[in-house]
């Protein structure tokens, strides 16, 4: 069973077109990796974070900031398959 990535993201901000944008990135990039993106609304207001099965990825509360779409990819790709080559984006 393919991994699923999960973006929360808190609706009263006006994240939901930002966690979509990222969401069609990670679907895009990670076609054959993972089993689905699933946008979730949270229950906690400004929260953003992305987690993949339950392990957390990234938090915005916790970086003080948005991740960097490639930043998100990498943190993505060293789970779901870290062999993986990012191309432009893997370049630190």
């Amino acid at each position: 069973m393919k991994p699923v990535i999960t973006i929360e993201y808190c609706p009263r901000c006006g994240w939901l077109l930002r966690s979509a944008w990222m969401a069609q990135e990670l679907l895009t990039t990670f076609t054959e990796d993972v089993g689905g993106v699933l946008l979730k609304p949270a229950e906690l207001s400004g929260r953003f974070s992305v987690s993949i099965d339950g392990r957390n990825l990234f938090d915005q509360k916790e970086a003080g900031r948005f991740p960097e779409i490639k930043e998100l990819k990498q943190l993505v790709r060293d789970v779901v398959n870290p062999d993986k080559s990012l191309g432009h984006s893997d370049h630190r």
